[in-house]
C-alpha cells in the first residue's frame, strides 16, 4: 500500500513538472503592425494564407496581401457580399463565394482575373473549402442549410447535401470526412466526401451557437468556439465526445490551431483573442488573453512565423459602422 502511495505521488508530481514546464514555454503574443488597405469599405469575413499571399474577404472584394513586403499587389472587385476563398494551386484557380446573389466568382491566382461566375442551388453561401483529398469544392450556404459541391477543374456542380439549420465553419480531417459547425442545431456534422451525404451530427450541448472550426488532424480533435457560451469545446472527431470545455471571450467567430506551437487561438469580436495551451489530446489551459480591437473577429495564421492576421477598422459614433478609410489587417507576433 505504500509503495502504491509513493508511485501515484511520483506519477502527480511528473504531470506537475510537465505541466509547469509546458507553460513557462507557452509563447506570448502582442500587437506587431497594421498593414493599411484604405480601398473599399463595407464588412469583412473571412481569410486565408496560400503560397505566401493573403487573402482578404472585404464586402465587394478581395485584397491579396504578399506576406514578404506586406502589401496589396492585387484586388477583385465587383463581388457581392464576399465571405470566404478557397485556392486551388494545383488548377491555378481560387474560388470565392458571394453571400448576396449566391454565386462564386472563380479567378487566376496568377493574374487575379475573373475566368467564370457559377450560379448554385441556396441562400447565403458562406464557408467554402477545397477538400484535397476529394478535390472537390464544398460551399455551405447558411441561410438555406445546405452544401454545394463543385467539381473544381470543370467549374460544374456535382453534388448537393441537405444539413438544415445555419452551417458556419468547416475543417477537413485530410482523409475522407468534413466537418462543418451549425450554429441553429448547435452540432457539428460530419460529411463524407465520397458518398456527399452525412455520416455524423455530434452535439455541442450545452454549448450553443457555434461558429468557428479548427481541427487536429493527427490526435482527431476539433476545436469548435460558441458565441453564445462564450466556450471552446474540444471534441473527439471519431467518436463525438466533448473532451474538455474554456472559457473564450464574447463574440467569437475564427479560430486556428497552430501544430507546432500546439496552440488553439479564438478571435473574439469584443477586442481580444483567447490563447489556449494544448497539454496534450485531452487536456487544455487558457494561457493568455490578448487585447487587440473591437470588431476583429476572423484569424488566420502564417505557419512559419506564427504571426497571426486579424482583420477589421475603426468604428464611427453609433459604434458599429466602419469608418471610410480605416479597414486593415492587424500583425500579431511573438514577444
Amino acid at each position: 500500500m505504500r509503495y502504491f502511495t509513493a508511485a501515484f505521488l511520483q506519477i502527480l508530481i511528473s504531470q506537475f513538472f510537465f505541466s509547469t514546464l509546458a507553460f513557462a514555454q507557452t509563447p506570448t503574443y502582442q500587437f506587431s503592425r497594421k498593414i493599411s488597405i484604405p480601398t473599399g469599405n463595407g464588412k469583412w469575413d473571412y481569410q486565408i494564407i496560400d503560397d505566401g499571399k493573403l487573402y482578404v474577404s472585404h464586402a465587394d472584394r478581395i485584397h491579396i496581401i504578399d506576406l514578404k513586403n506586406e502589401e496589396q499587389i492585387g484586388e477583385i472587385t465587383g463581388l457581392k457580399g464576399v465571405h470566404g476563398i478557397a485556392p486551388v494551386k494545383d488548377l491555378n484557380k481560387g474560388f470565392i463565394s458571394n453571400g448576396t446573389d449566391n454565386s462564386i466568382t472563380v479567378f487566376d491566382l496568377k493574374t487575379y482575373k475573373v475566368l467564370d461566375t457559377i450560379m448554385i442551388e441556396g441562400k447565403k453561401a458562406d464557408a467554402i473549402l477545397y477538400d484535397k483529398f476529394s478535390n472537390q469544392v464544398f460551399v455551405f450556404n447558411n441561410g438555406s442549410g445546405n452544401t454545394i459541391v463543385i467539381n473544381p477543374k470543370t467549374n460544374a456542380v456535382v453534388g448537393k447535401i441537405e444539413m438544415g439549420g445555419a452551417p458556419e465553419f468547416t475543417a477537413s480531417n485530410e482523409r475522407g470526412s468534413i466537418f462543418n459547425n451549425n450554429e441553429d442545431s448547435h452540432e457539428i456534422f460530419e460529411i463524407d466526401t465520397k458518398t456527399l451525404k452525412v455520416k455524423n451530427k455530434f452535439s455541442l450541448a450545452p454549448n450553443e451557437i457555434p461558429t468557428g472550426l479548427a481541427i487536429d488532424v493527427k490526435n482527431n480533435r476539433l476545436f469548435s468556439v460558441c458565441r453564445k457560451t462564450k466556450t471552446l469545446v474540444v471534441m473527439d472527431a471519431n467518436s463525438g465526445k466533448i473532451v474538455a470545455t474554456l472559457p473564450i471571450g464574447a463574440g467569437v467567430d475564427g479560430v486556428i490551431y497552430d501544430k507546432k506551437l500546439q496552440l488553439i487561438i479564438t478571435s473574439n469580436g469584443e477586442g481580444n483573442a483567447t490563447i489556449i495551451r494544448q497539454i496534450s489530446a485531452d487536456n487544455y489551459a487558457v494561457s493568455q488573453t490578448l487585447t487587440t480591437s473591437k470588431g476583429q473577429k476572423t484569424i488566420v495564421f502564417d505557419e512559419k512565423n506564427h504571426n497571426i492576421f486579424l482583420t477589421g477598422a475603426n468604428y464611427q459614433e453609433d459604434g458599429k459602422t466602419p469608418a471610410t478609410g480605416t479597414f486593415g489587417v492587424s500583425v500579431y507576433g511573438i514577444k
